[in-house]
């Protein structure tokens, strides 16, 4: 190996990088190239393995077929990739931001360090007004691999009847009710903010107004069920006030915007599939000044500040008109990127794309600074300060508990020291040890522990992020559980990651997300009691109830919970198959019809747990979260599924589908055991299974139906 070929192999290996068109979003930023040749990161066939031939990369398909090969490397150390099956086909390898690097504004609201897999956006509808129609322009050019359509809309029924393609093939659909319409432009007359009621005139007029444009514009979410994210609107720079006695008070404009802001959120609760961009915050974060036009325009225009093409022409002024940016600072494309990327944020979220279930934290340097055995020593002082970053990384725990994400802890260190100086380390107090749903606090290998906490909390590494100032033991864990991400090798950035990334946001707070903690550690204590005792005396301990529910309609409430655990569960699910809101939808609306159950024994109240898809006679999918697995859970439902579409059906014998993944096995032999019979088995990963009119399913004798 030469000398060249083991630079660019030892300059592979050092980070990650960015995969992707030069000048569109790439479809992933996080690819790395692994000493064994194996790319991570970043899953895809057609890039699984790397090799440095000839002096350059060579990427290989999953097959060993070469799909890329290095052409040049830029200044900047960008690589150059052609196609090898199309030569005029060019990807970019780009180094990620490197410390002491400023981040992007977009990535600073945005993180993509928890992005594993690609959004998978192709096509996306805007709607709005003029604002709207600069986004459509600059984000076609911005990411020329997505498509985008435009659809004018200042007033209520404008809307065509059909968008300009089908509308199954868009991603999402946003809009941005334009301000000027819900204000109307009687604001523009500033004497009458005087007036006594005026301006809670134009509130109430402009709830009014907000109503019949909302239903206008979500014509399309209405019929077809098409995702759809809605911008509110940014509020003046300045409080718009007569006296600044009035500031936030019944004369101040900027407080009609901010109402009608918080209104608008409160209005698209009451529709399905409908979510809330907040580009005002995005103002807030960026610095209106440098996009927001009101220091120009009237203020119910609300839209981007640029030099108007009228002003360059001569108009016999004495002087002339100087170029805008000489003294007006435009962060224009800074705000165009943040618009989308908070579009694709909240679209990943909604997908729940590369979803954290849990975070495992280390404790030296990670929860606090300085080394618990070392630095807080009772003949030490003074201590380590815990106000900063410690202090902010206690409350983002919080608030991942509070979002259903379970927290745990694996360090090397001695438990009992730990417990001993817990309380006078952690000060203020505002953490303790019960608030991790598990602790691994000892001398083992960490991915060893993080294995055993894997399988306690029955979620698999690629949902799990681990958190750890050390880089030795960030890559043996790296290393050992594929699809971990791990981070904190900078405290500074450990909770904005946390907290902002899409990774870790959820649609709706279920029932079973706020309880999810408690439900764990009761599965914990109930699964401590079956190693003790045999299985039938465990399972006939356990006073287990089941609830079967079915699902009306796509507003029922359940219908978020139904969607998380349908996108979330892998083992227990008889297909595999994902839904999104417009596909169920459309499948009730079909006579398709969803069941629910959920249980609950002496140990927890395990809420909403499972999802049956029933069309006619057939059960189509099954699926149940693991925490509940070994109950017997799964057998009873069946039985009582069958029942329900033997009543409900002239044919009494009932069908199932199994189609066989690579993470399903704990389901196969679902049906099987059932009671059912294979009547078809054409491939051997997709099964069709029938059980007769005479014949009844097994059922378990220690569940009660509630």
């Amino acid at each position: 190996m030469n000398n060249q070929i083991a630079f660019i192999r030892a300059r592979l290996q050092t980070g990650e990088w960015t995969f992707g068109l030069g000048a569109g979003k790439p479809l992933t930023t996080i690819m790395r190239f692994a000493a064994d040749g194996c790319i991570q990161g970043y899953e895809h066939p057609n890039e699984a393995r790397w090799d440095i031939m000839h002096d350059g990369l060579v990427i290989y398909n999953s097959k060993a077929i070469p799909m890329w090969k290095q052409v040049r490397t830029a200044d900047d150390e960008t690589i150059i990739l052609q196609a090898v099956a199309d030569p005029g086909v060019h990807f970019s390898l780009r180094p990620t931001i490197q410390h002491n690097v400023p981040l992007s504004p977009a990535r600073f609201l945005f993180p993509t360090d928890l992005s594993m897999t690609p959004a998978g956006i192709t096509r996306v509808l805007l709607v709005g007004s003029c604002l709207t129609a600069l986004y459509y322009e600059q984000f076609s050019r911005l990411y020329p691999d997505v498509h985008f359509d435009y659809i004018p809309f200042n007033y209520a029924g404008s809307l065509p009847d059909c968008p300009p393609m089908g509308v199954e093939t868009y991603n999402f659909q946003y809009i941005q009710i334009p301000l000027r319409s819900i204000l109307t432009d009687r604001v523009i007359w500033a004497m009458r903010l005087g007036t006594p009621g005026f301006l809670d005139q134009v509130l109430e007029d402009g709830y009014g107004i907000m109503d019949t444009m909302l239903d206008s514009a979500l014509g399309y979410n209405k019929v077809h069920g098409l995702l759809t994210f809605v911008a509110n609107f940014s509020v003046p720079q300045m409080n718009i006030v007569l006296s600044l006695a009035e500031r936030h008070g019944a004369g101040d404009l900027s407080q009609v915007v901010r109402e009608l802001n918080a209104y608008l959120a409160r209005s698209i609760r009451k529709y399905n599939n409908v979510v809330l961009c907040d580009v005002d915050a995005l103002g807030n974060s960026l610095g209106k000044q440098y996009f927001l036009d009101d220091m120009i325009y009237f203020y119910s225009h609300g839209a981007s500040f640029f030099q108007e093409e009228w002003d360059r022409a001569p108009h016999n002024r004495i002087e002339a008109v100087p170029a805008l940016d000489t003294f007006y600072e435009s962060h224009q494309s800074a705000l165009l990127a943040a618009v989308y990327e908070q579009a694709v944020s909240t679209y990943r979220t909604v997908r729940q794309v590369d979803q954290v279930k849990a975070v495992i934290f280390d404790l030296d340097n990670t929860l606090w600074r300085g080394q618990i055995a070392e630095d807080y020593r009772p003949d030490r002082q003074p201590w380590p300060r815990t106000d900063g970053w410690p202090l902010g990384i206690w409350e983002a725990i919080h608030h991942l508990r509070a979002r259903g994400i379970l927290v745990a802890i694996c360090s090397k260190n001695d438990m009992a020291l730990v417990r001993e100086r817990w309380e006078s380390v952690v000060q203020p107090g505002f953490l303790s040890l019960d608030d991790f749903a598990a602790i691994r606090i000892n001398w083992q290998p960490k991915p060893e522990n993080i294995h055993e906490i894997c399988s306690l909390f029955n979620i698999k590494p690629k949902n799990v992020v681990f958190v750890d100032d050390n880089p030795v033991e960030r890559e043996s864990v790296r290393a050992a559980l594929p699809g971990i991400r791990v981070i904190g090798s900078n405290p500074y950035l450990v909770r904005r990651i946390l907290l902002w990334s899409a990774e870790t946001q959820i649609l709706h707070l279920t029932d079973e997300s706020s309880r999810r903690e408690v439900m764990v550690k009761g599965q914990i204590a109930r699964e401590q009691v079956r190693s003790s005792i045999t299985r039938t005396e465990f399972l006939g301990s356990l006073g287990t109830e089941v609830m079967i529910s079915r699902i009306a309609n796509g507003e029922d409430r359940h219908l978020g919970r139904v969607l998380e655990l349908t996108n979330k569960t892998n083992q227990f699910n008889t297909t595999g198959v994902r839904w999104t809101n417009e596909k169920v939808t459309q499948f009730l609306f079909s006579g398709g019809l969803i069941f629910t159950f959920s249980v609950k024994d002496k140990f927890a109240d395990y809420g909403l747990v499972g999802v049956v898809y029933v069309q006619g006679n057939t059960i189509i999918q099954f699926l149940m979260s693991c925490r509940v697995m070994g109950m017997d859970i799964e057998y009873f439902v069946v039985d009582e599924i069958v029942k329900k579409i033997r009543s409900a059906s002239k044919c009494k014998a009932v069908n199932a589908v199994m189609m066989k993944t690579k993470d399903n096995m704990p389901c196969q032999k679902l049906y099987k055991s059932a009671g059912f019979d294979v009547v078809k088995n054409e491939k051997m990963d997709s099964i069709l299974f029938s059980i007769k009119e005479n014949e009844n399913c097994i059922s378990p004798s220690h569940i009660t139906l509630k």
